[in-house]
């Protein structure tokens, strides 16, 4: 099964292509060079969407229509900081932000409202496109976020979170660990019920 993935995030490519050894996961700009997409929409589900519609329209533009175009938005959600940085996790200290300079401004939050640790969620929509049809799918992970980073493992806020029922950061437990509950894998589980069913 040939599979696009509507994403340029290295992290997020790396964790779709171990998920899935089996099919073979490209990434867009393999195919298409480099698209910007503009992520406006309110919503981990809208932003999805507009990926992979994206995406798919420019392979249709190719002659390319005998593929699967799968997207993803997910991020981090902060009760106790209404919710941020929720859809704009992976610019909220500015457009092309840095991982370090993201968890920078999250801790920084976190400190200025005497927040050392508080419960915090990660959220995973996937948007599948096959033959012009769309479906979604969401995983959730459920912890708490810390007001520093451990672990040098992981991307993006994985230092400074702690999943439900264990006491280190996604940062020190390692891909494997995180693989079995993460909420990309929870998601990525419905996707692949998903394909099972359409293709």
């Amino acid at each position: 099964m040939r599979i696009v993935l509507a994403s340029g995030n290295k992290g997020k490519i790396k964790e779709f292509e171990k998920l899935m050894p089996n099919d073979d996961v490209v990434a867009f700009k393999e195919i298409l060079g480099d698209i910007e997409i503009i992520e406006d929409k309110d919503s981990f589900k809208g932003n999805a969407i507009k990926k992979a519609q994206t995406i798919y329209e420019e392979l249709l533009k190719k002659g390319i229509n005998d593929i699967i175009v799968i997207s993803d938005d997910s991020g981090i959600s902060v009760p106790a900081l209404n919710n941020e940085p929720g859809i704009y996790s992976a610019r909220y200290a500015g457009l092309n932000a840095s991982d370090k300079e993201n968890n920078e401004k999250l801790i920084k939050n976190l400190k200025e409202r005497n927040l050392e640790k508080t419960p915090a969620f990660y959220t995973a929509c996937i948007a599948i496109i096959y033959q012009g049809y769309t479906y979604t799918v969401h995983g959730w992970m459920h912890g708490n976020v810390i007001n520093e980073q451990k672990g040098e493992g992981g991307f993006g806020y994985d230092p400074m979170f702690i999943p439900k029922d264990f006491d280190k950061t996604l940062g020190e437990l390692g891909y494997e660990a995180k693989k079995e509950f993460s909420h990309r894998t929870k998601a990525l589980n419905l996707a692949k019920k998903v394909l099972d069913v359409i293709i």
